[in-house]
């Protein structure tokens, strides 16, 4: 029994599935490839979020400080109103360091989403 011989010419070969290796040259780029092999323009993208999220953080900290920094003057300057000062702590400055913490937790996750959307291919 003899096993017919094929041509070399007529075997065709099917590679399916993406590309293992793109060229920049061709136009196409992932900014997520840029920052986890930290080339510069992925340093530029991370560099970028600690920047909105530093500026975050120094609003929260210049409100906070404008809130909260004038109260010791101010319990100086009533030196027996122990009560006053228990109420400002405890009633007056609690919704508005809980809405300042919101505002902060929402801008930073907002943040972190702009720089999702940036790196995802969407």
């Amino acid at each position: 029994m003899t096993v017919p011989h094929q041509d070399p010419t007529e075997r065709r070969v099917v590679v399916t599935g993406p590309a293992r290796r793109t060229l920049r040259a061709s136009g196409y780029y992932r900014p997520r490839t840029e920052i986890d092999e930290q080339t510069t323009l992925g340093h530029t993208y991370v560099r970028s979020l600690m920047r909105s999220q530093l500026r975050a953080a120094l609003a929260v900290f210049a409100v906070l400080t404008l809130l909260v920094g004038p109260l010791p003057l101010l319990f100086a300057a009533m030196p027996d109103a122990h009560r006053l000062e228990w109420a400002v702590l405890g009633f007056c400055l609690y919704a508005p360091l809980v809405l300042l913490a919101r505002w902060y937790v929402r801008r930073a996750e907002r943040n972190e989403r702009d720089l999702i959307r940036l790196v995802e291919d969407r």
